[in-house]
């Protein structure tokens, strides 16, 4: 292996965290994909075959809280999501590192909370099966707290971002 192929530890993490970010866009498409395939079936099974099956209302609901926690993550980790973008660009560049900082730092925070809360919540009704479908109750929970675990993750590598980049003055 050359010295020019070998990641510098930063660069690997990064490279890490995109690929696991787009491991969870493509998790999350596919969860829209199948969203738009179960309510298709719904439809044609209440209208055509008059025989509404039982069981489409809960996946739905799981790929629907597959699709939005795992699309809010990533919408976190290419920071399109949670932003005063238009805002910072009229600060002065010491505030604008204060809110470059403040921002991840309640990315994690809320993070923190949907995934213990939602691990929690998970936890708490994995012994009651849903109405339709062999899948326990608490089953759309377990997307939320992974998002949010994510959300963690992808927000802690930006702040780290931001506190090993140089003050506005420190490049001159």
């Amino acid at each position: 292996m050359s010295e020019d192929t070998i990641l510098a530890p930063d660069e690997a993490a990064k490279s890490a965290l995109d690929r696991l970010a787009d491991a969870v866009i493509a998790i999350a498409a596919t969860a829209l994909f199948g969203l738009v395939i179960v309510q298709g079936w719904q439809v044609f099974a209440r209208y055509v075959m008059n025989d509404s099956p039982s069981w489409t209302e809960p996946v739905t609901l799981l790929l629907l809280s597959i699709a939005m926690s795992l699309g809010a993550a990533a919408g976190v980790h290419t920071r399109r999501h949670f932003g005063f973008f238009l805002l910072q660009e009229h600060m002065r560049p010491t505030i604008r590192k204060l809110v470059d900082l403040l921002i991840p730092g309640v990315v994690v925070a809320i993070g923190a909370v949907v995934a213990y809360w939602g691990a929690v919540l998970l936890l708490d009704g994995l012994h009651i099966k849903a109405a339709g479908a062999s899948l326990p109750q608490s089953i759309n929970y377990l997307p939320l707290s992974l998002g949010g675990a994510l959300m963690v993750v992808f927000a802690l590598n930006q702040l780290v971002g931001v506190l090993r980049a140089p003050s506005a003055g420190e490049g001159r």
